[in-house]
């Protein structure tokens, strides 16, 4: 038993004996002390607030049986108005939520020049952007 007590040591180890080098250990707790100051200043100074988002709105494309198409806005979301453009002939604006945009060759709302395939594009327009809200391709033949 004295042999056993002995061997045990109670002396500070030496350099080459450490866990972990006191150099790496200040490095670590710097950069954990600025990742937390990084995360408590955007939470403190909202930075989180400032980024953008994208308008919302629900529109819906109609192909009609008589040859036209017809866009319906359908849900509000946080857009003021919708922008309904055909294949960059011709544009409408629909004010407001139920309102409608007809599409033909002698359209009231929006007119092409000829009968075929037109791409409709529908972009909801809020107060500081403009998403693309739906997208459709439809036969034009009246």
């Amino acid at each position: 038993m004295r042999e056993i007590m002995k061997k045990i040591s109670f002396e500070i180890p030496d350099r080459d004996e450490r866990g972990v080098s006191p150099v790496i250990g200040v490095i670590l707790m710097v950069a954990i002390t600025v990742i937390l100051a990084a995360v408590i200043a955007s939470f403190v100074l909202g930075f989180g607030d400032s980024v953008q988002e994208n308008v919302q709105a629900g529109a819906s494309i109609s192909s009609n049986s008589d040859g036209s198409a017809t866009v319906t806005w359908v849900s509000e979301g946080t857009a003021n108005k919708l922008n309904v453009t055909i294949s960059g002939e011709d544009s409408s604006e629909i004010t407001d939520v139920g309102g409608t945009a007809d599409i033909s060759t002698s359209g009231p709302d929006v007119s092409v020049s000829s009968t075929g395939t037109y791409t409709v594009i529908v972009k909801a327009i809020g107060d500081d952007s403009t998403t693309v809200v739906a997208q459709k391709e439809v036969d034009i033949d009246a």
